[in-house]
């Protein structure tokens, strides 16, 4: 029987190969799966932060992600956290990976 819930079809290590996969050639190869998954991390800190995922939210309800939000926030929390730096193009593409991935399970209609 399926999951009636997208958001607990959600698995990281799928996550971080469809970005893998995902990623512009250019970028393929430079990023291990662990530098990934924090940038996917706190991608979900975001979404905690601003009550996307409180599970008292409305099925029915249209979540709007402001993407460049997004991608400063997880700029800041990489300076902050002194971790290997980024340049935006490369977490924007990280970001748009882990949307896209988002997106095939239909977590956030």
């Amino acid at each position: 029987m399926a999951n009636d819930n997208p958001a607990l079809n959600y698995d990281e290590d799928d996550a971080v190969r469809f970005i893998q996969k995902h990623l512009p050639q250019e970028m393929k190869g430079k990023f291990t799966d662990d530098e990934i998954n924090y940038v996917i991390d706190i991608v979900y800190d975001f979404y905690d932060e601003k009550g996307f995922m409180n599970e008292e939210t409305d099925e029915d309800s249209t979540v709007e992600i402001d993407e460049e939000e997004l991608i400063q926030y997880v700029l800041k929390s990489i300076k902050k956290d002194k971790i290997k730096p980024f340049i935006e193009e490369e977490v924007t593409s990280i970001i748009q990976g882990e949307l896209d991935y988002s997106d095939s399970l239909d977590i956030f209609e």
